[in-house]
């Protein structure tokens, strides 16, 4: 696709995923919005909003996909340890605000979020309506590290992760995997390749691999599994 396609607002007629952009990877449309029929609908379809305060909303389906079989999740030795040790203790669904608020946080002195107010409210919306899901991480009684995401049929979608203590947002996701695979949901979607999450497993696969897993696995309604613990 040479030109960037423009939807109507509220519009859930998202062009084939097929035909993203190379450059940049995956970018495939703008405009629309953020309710919550126009993000299942993308999800669904193999696309993710992702775009940053005075953009328009961009909507992206890269090629190659980065996906996580949580039955394939790489432990090292050190974080089986620090696991034993129990210092670090998890919940579920207990404190999504205050997890998509804290992944929103900037990083570094020079680093912008992609997660804006607009969004916030959207996936808190989204959690309200049974589709989102949060992993907290707690060191006496503080949050220190998480994850969220949406989970629609048998897959997770994950969006952000943080830490603020060493391992924080690793035993969130080994939480996260472990109850994934109890529950029988297969593939997390990890979005975009990152070197730190394929040293936790986490695999590149063609998007069409990916389209075609995601089209037998959700299911004609789209359910949840319930993640409360």
């Amino acid at each position: 696709m040479d030109d960037l396609v423009f939807l109507p607002a509220d519009s859930t007629d998202f062009p084939d995923p097929n035909t993203a952009m190379e450059s940049p990877n995956g970018l495939l449309a703008a405009g629309s919005s953020l309710t919550s029929k126009c993000i299942l609908t993308a999800y669904k379809r193999g696309i993710f909003p992702w775009f940053q305060d005075g953009q328009p909303i961009l909507w992206w389906s890269p090629n190659p996909r980065m996906v996580l079989r949580p039955r394939n999740l790489y432990i090292s030795k050190s974080l089986q340890k620090t696991i034993r040790q129990q210092k670090l203790q998890t919940t579920f669904n207990t404190r999504f605000k205050e997890v998509i608020e804290a992944c929103a946080g900037p990083r570094d002195m020079d680093s912008e979020t992609w997660i804006t107010e607009g969004m916030k409210e959207a996936y808190c919306k989204l959690f309200n309506e049974g589709f989102g899901l949060s992993v907290e991480v707690w060191s006496q009684k503080k949050l220190v590290g998480g994850l969220y995401g949406l989970i629609i049929g048998q897959i997770f979608f994950g969006e952000s992760m943080f830490s603020q203590v060493s391992d924080a947002s690793k035993i969130a996701l080994v939480t996260l995997a472990n109850h994934l695979e109890t529950k029988g949901v297969k593939l997390i979607d990890c979005q975009v390749d990152s070197p730190h999450l394929q040293s936790l497993g986490a695999e590149i696969i063609p998007r069409k691999n990916f389209l075609s897993e995601l089209e037998k696995s959700y299911g004609t309604n789209g359910s949840t599994i319930q993640m409360k613990s």
